[in-house]
């Protein structure tokens, strides 16, 4: 019985990993150099996101939340690529 118990667990613990997997998505490793967005503040100010190559020069906004256009760039970029476009 205690076999039955365990093994039922063990396939409701999978079920659970699986539908974690598919709503978290893809997860990319945390190491130097792998960083998705690059601040310059001297001597001019950019900030590039180089997932999508999306840059602009209001770092002062950026640092203060407005990362909308950050946002649109990657779903954009998303979009594309679940449609078969490279972008």
């Amino acid at each position: 019985m205690s076999m039955l118990t365990d093994k039922l667990m063990q396939r409701k613990l999978d079920e659970r990993d699986a539908k974690l997997k598919s709503i978290v998505g893809e997860q990319k490793n945390i190491e130097w150099g792998s960083q998705i967005r690059s601040y310059v503040f001297q001597p001019y100010t950019m900030v590039k996101d180089h997932r999508t190559d999306y840059e602009t020069g209001d770092v002062q906004g950026v640092m203060d939340g407005d990362i909308e256009p950050f946002i649109y760039a990657y779903l954009e970029m998303e979009a594309k690529n679940a449609n078969g476009t490279k972008a």
